[in-house]
């Protein structure tokens, strides 16, 4: 189980007594308020993520390498359709863990990204072999 989800709302909590207890409904007020604003501050951020992602093509992104470059394990879905700014085309089984997600590019190079509890865990690049200019095709590396 994932710490985080209990570590905040506790957090959470142990703030608000905090502050109950040192300034009494001043204080109940206040740390009420602040953890209202972090999370609207948290929904804005989905909603302005989500919004630009809905203005792009489901699995597309610019440039497959450079997307590639980026990535880096332990980082959420969410902040990987930041990245994109676009919703991946979804490769796995709908609610089956591993989550994989494709982006693909212009030129058919793609990357496919596995996510375990929201969390990227490993991604891979797939370029098309390059047709030589005979007809043929390159050997892939």
């Amino acid at each position: 189980m994932n710490l985080q989800k209990i570590l905040m709302p506790l957090l959470g909590v142990v703030l608000v007594i905090a502050a109950w207890r040192a300034y009494g409904w001043a204080g109940l007020v206040l740390a009420a308020s602040a953890i209202l604003m972090w999370v609207l501050l948290h929904f804005t951020r989905l909603m302005h993520v989500l919004k630009q992602a809905a203005q792009r093509p489901k699995g597309y992104v610019g440039s497959a390498v450079m997307l590639n470059a980026r990535l880096k394990a332990g980082v959420t879905l969410l902040h990987v359709i930041a990245m994109t700014r676009s919703l991946g085309e979804q490769v796995s089984p709908k609610d089956e863990q591993p989550e994989i997600y494709r982006w693909t590019d212009g030129s058919h190079s793609h990357v496919t990204c596995e996510f375990a509890g929201g969390k990227l865990k490993k991604w891979a690049l797939h370029r098309p072999a390059e047709p030589l200019e005979d007809g043929g095709s390159a050997p892939a590396p």
